[in-house]
């Protein structure tokens, strides 16, 4: 098929908008009335446009390719005149979810600016470590109760101590274990670690770096000593289950020297702000106020805020009777859960519990919250996953025959009342996990270690049936058991 050079498309092009310029859109007259020749403002622009790019010419009477009068189109940008970028000129970016929204929709539409932002959305692929200033102090934990932790943990901090002349911290504990301070290794290094105590010192912008070594426990004991800004967690799989642990320990000096260095992707894992509202609290704020109207010198009443990394778990409790909980989403009434109890999760947390009770498992990645009935009493109460800016009531309701319990990340077990209620939105503080390979291989390779997912016996394919699909045709069935009584 014979092939027309670029002269004779680009004069093809030209014949075309001369045509469409002089003759004007079919039956377009009927539609537009701005001017005789039926075009509408905006088409006629863009004809002109095209026609005064055809028109241009270089100093030596050339025209101008078309490659460069598009950059020099779409460099002016959004300048007056109505021009505007192609959506299909924008770069495209290998994420899991969609960049940050656009402002702008088709002509007229676009995103109203008001200060309701709670997060943006960034490319997953984008995310990775870096050091402002070289990292000085870490922060070790270690599972408690394994006594095949041990040597690990005192190769690691020795070698924290003598080869990166880093400031250690471990918690108090820690330096209590009898089996430890029996190793000699220890003894050497035992006061040069800076301890701390749990609930009592506070650790906020004193760790530069966090080492978990255990399972997935040390990864949610670390979140809990950070209620703000958590520093990056590098876990080693030294526990049971290990699905928050990506790294082995063989090789910790080349890994960690790598990660110092600033060589490692990171998942930004997000946490619920968990926030008990009691109803004696509202009792006290009122009766303050009917004593001073004006409300001078009153004080909000202090929250226990908590935030999570998992899940919060509201259950029956000890009672026989079903639970009954009214949810709220953003001051609106959503559904009443009638069953044991329900979970409000991250997606971290979508692969724990809430996947137990029946819920999708969701990538860290992905803003959400997922809320999934325990048991419910309904066959077509399915779980839920709704946006991460939102905030969830949760409350007794008033005709429920007794009252829930409630647990953050399987900790901090409390009652709640009637009357009570419990408010839970997303977190702006996420905990920065460090990759072992990728935010994409990480998450799948611990869905199939840990969970075995999709795991199958592989159908066979054509080629090993192939004997029996050539015999089939020609022996009898005779024939086939006797074989079958012969091989036995």
């Amino acid at each position: 098929m014979a092939c027309l050079s670029d002269i004779d498309l680009a004069t093809l092009h030209e014949n075309r908008l001369n045509q469409r310029w002089h003759y004007g859109l079919p039956n377009s007259v009927h539609v537009y009335h701005h001017n005789q020749d039926g075009f509408s403002p905006i088409t006629r622009f863009c004809l002109q446009r095209n026609r005064q790019k055809k028109a241009q010419r270089d100093e030596n009477g050339n025209c101008l390719e078309r490659g460069r009068s598009r950059e020099n189109a779409n460099s002016n940008g959004s300048a007056s005149g109505g021009k505007r970028k192609r959506s299909g000129t924008w770069p495209r970016t290998r994420s899991l979810n969609a960049p940050s929204p656009v402002q702008q929709f088709g002509p007229c539409g676009r995103i109203m600016k008001n200060s309701a932002m709670v997060m943006q959305i960034q490319d997953p692929a984008s995310q990775r470590l870096t050091w402002y200033k070289p990292p000085l102090t870490v922060l070790v934990i270690k599972k408690v109760s394994d006594a095949s932790v041990l040597a690990p943990f005192v190769q690691l901090v020795d070698w924290l101590l003598q080869d990166k002349h880093m400031v250690v911290w471990v918690e108090s504990a820690v330096l209590e274990d009898a089996q430890l301070n029996e190793n000699v290794q220890f003894k050497a290094i035992r006061d040069k670690l800076v301890t701390f105590k749990d609930g009592r010192d506070d650790l906020t912008d004193r760790i530069d770096f966090i080492v978990c070594l255990g399972g997935d426990g040390t990864l949610l004991y670390a979140s809990l000593l950070f209620q703000q800004s958590v520093p990056p967690v590098m876990a080693f799989h030294l526990g049971s289950l290990g699905f928050l642990t990506p790294f082995r320990f063989d090789n910790f000096q080349e890994q960690l020297t790598s990660v110092l260095e600033g060589h490692a992707a990171l998942t930004l894992r997000s946490r619920l702000r968990c926030v008990m509202h009691r109803r004696s609290d509202r009792k006290h704020e009122e009766k303050t106020q009917e004593v001073d109207p004006d409300g001078a010198g009153i004080a909000a009443p202090a929250a226990n805020s908590i935030l999570v990394l998992n899940e919060v778990v509201i259950d029956r409790g000890p009672s026989p009777y079903l639970s009954n909980i009214d949810l709220f989403l953003d001051g609106k009434y959503i559904t009443s859960v009638q069953g044991d109890g329900l979970i409000v999760s991250t997606p971290t947390g979508s692969t724990a519990y809430a996947a137990a009770a029946g819920a999708s498992m969701i990538h860290p990645s992905v803003p959400a919250i997922m809320v999934t009935p325990i048991c419910p009493h309904s066959l077509s109460f399915r779980p839920i996953v709704v946006p991460a800016g939102v905030e969830l009531k949760i409350s007794v309701s008033p005709e429920s025959r007794n009252t829930s319990w409630v647990s953050f990340d399987g900790r901090n077990r409390q009652e709640l009342f009637h009357g009570d209620s419990l408010r839970v939105t997303t977190s702006i503080y996420p905990v920065p996990c460090i990759c072992a390979q990728d935010q994409i291989s990480d998450w799948f390779a611990s869905l199939a270690d840990g969970l075995h997912w999709n795991v199958r016996k592989r159908q066979k394919c054509l080629d090993e049936l192939s004997d029996l699909t050539a015999s089939g045709s020609e022996d009898t069935l005779d024939e086939i058991e006797n074989m079958k009584l012969y091989d036995v």
